[in-house]
């Protein structure tokens, strides 16, 4: 069977992801052959074909990028349990995903509830897996005040709405274009830019921050408006938040399961900005690398 899938044979641009035609083979010892509904795009994949993550993650070119996706089982290879043919599943790696039709890993697939279609299904794994995280690890509950950088993204837009229903307060950064939607979602918003932390604090009392966003600047507003009183975490650690001091979110184990679930009950939706065509994921890298994705981008087989 001859399906689709995006690669690129040497990093940099996204311009240098192209349509490819592939056969896939039927499924090896503990795989499953899995149909692509929907494939989410993450700033982890522009990432990826640009060759930071290769210290990390070690890939032999040509690659395809995508970390998670959604779809139905369409064959199951020896020694798997636990999933059949006609399956819905959420899937989660590290590359590989945008494709029309992936062998993956049985260990890496989650059941899809049935209360979420395959657009959300696919937006779960890492924005609504790392929101949970961060929020269990923070021990977010009644009478926190969350400060939320980069609110208004994939993983903050999830942080926000989960945050709100364990009954903490919001307050979320993003620029002035995403305050409506955040007021939406149950936040407060602030501005980017110079004078940050005086905005926040005007707000009240900040508990706790998760910061999506990382580098010096926010970095440095996190600091400034705990005082050291408070705890953060990143979803995005470098130099500069472990200089500070600032946990590096720890994702727990069955998360993805849980934020579908929790996705299913209604508690999280992700606001989808585009869905494009699997073919035209160059396009929705760049947008991707641009930033300012309010929610998710999808990119549809």
């Amino acid at each position: 069977m001859t399906s689709t899938k995006m690669t690129f044979d040497r990093f940099g641009s996204p311009d240098f992801v192209t349509v490819g035609e592939e056969e896939q083979p039927p499924p090896a010892e503990g795989e499953v052959q899995v149909g692509v509904r929907a494939v989410a795009v993450n700033p982890v994949d522009w990432k990826l074909v640009a060759g930071y993550l290769e210290p990390y993650f070690p890939l032999q070119l040509p690659g395809v990028p995508g970390c998670e996706a959604s779809g139905t089982v369409t064959a199951v290879g020896p020694g798997v349990t636990g999933f059949g043919m006609g399956d819905e599943v959420i899937w989660n790696g590290v590359a590989g995903g945008y494709r029309a039709v992936a062998n993956v890993p049985s260990a890496q697939l989650t059941p899809k509830p049935a209360g979420i279609d395959f657009e959300q299904a696919a937006c779960v794994a890492i924005a609504g897996g790392a929101a949970y995280s961060a929020l269990v690890q923070l021990g977010i509950g009644v009478g926190d005040t969350v400060l939320i950088h980069g609110a208004a993204g994939g993983v903050g837009s999830a942080t926000v709405q989960l945050a709100r229903d364990l009954g903490a307060r919001v307050i979320g950064t993003a620029s002035e274009q995403n305050h409506d939607y955040l007021r939406g979602l149950g936040a407060e918003p602030v501005a980017y830019r110079e004078g940050l932390v005086e905005r926040a604090r005007s707000l009240g009392s900040v508990t706790a921050v998760v910061d999506t966003i990382g580098g010096e600047a926010t970095t440095a507003a996190t600091v400034e408006l705990l005082g050291g009183h408070g705890p953060a975490v990143t979803t995005v650690p470098g130099k500069e938040t472990n200089a500070a001091g600032i946990a590096a979110v720890r994702l727990l184990d069955g998360r993805v399961a849980d934020a579908a679930r929790l996705a299913a009950d209604g508690k999280v939706r992700f606001h989808i900005q585009e869905r494009l065509p699997l073919t035209e994921a160059a396009r929705a890298l760049a947008l991707s690398r641009a930033g300012h994705v309010r929610g998710k981008l999808v990119l549809i087989p």
